[in-house]
């Protein structure tokens, strides 16, 4: 995607028919880790499934109330944003983008909301990422800072003092 002026970016809840198009989303952040090993396309497949279902069930299990939203760019499905508002953090639950649509700044606009939306409501905001993800470096950008190391996820989190939302 190559936008030639600013995208109109749009928030709206999923629904059952954005299934195909979330586990093409999901499918696409395993795109590089799958490459590494010997599975064939639909061993590979079975195993996307699989993992996108489990991870499903324990979103919309674990968070109730969350707001799962497709992300849409100038209309097109583009990523998603699951958002889990509580009383003590606003927590960033998963962004994901297709991966035309990463590196624009899309992300970074998002994100920037929810801190705003953090700050206002005098709550930090709080997200999981793998060890290698290289998505660190734009949380970092933003304020969030490392506040707990597990063996696969780093939990960070912005404080409003720490956030850049400007």
């Amino acid at each position: 995607m190559t936008p030639t002026s600013s995208p109109t970016v749009t928030l709206r809840p999923i629904t059952d028919v954005d299934r195909e198009f979330l586990f093409a989303l999901y499918a696409s952040t395993r795109d590089q880790e799958l490459a590494q090993v010997p599975w064939d396309d639909a061993t590979k497949h079975a195993f996307l499934s699989q993992q996108f279902e489990a991870q499903h069930h324990a979103y919309t299990t674990n968070y109730p109330g969350a707001t799962l939203d497709v992300v849409e760019v100038d209309g097109r499905a583009a990523g998603r944003l699951y958002v889990h508002r509580r009383a003590d953090v606003i927590g960033v639950i998963d962004i994901a983008f297709l991966p035309d649509c990463r590196g624009q700044g899309i992300g970074t606009a998002l994100l920037r909301d929810v801190l705003a939306e953090a700050s206002e409501a005098g709550v930090p905001a709080e997200l999981y990422v793998e060890r290698f993800n290289p998505a660190q470096a734009l949380y970092r950008r933003l304020g969030f800072r490392v506040v707990d190391e597990g063996d696969v996820y780093l939990r960070m989190r912005a404080t409003t003092e720490a956030a850049d939302v400007s």
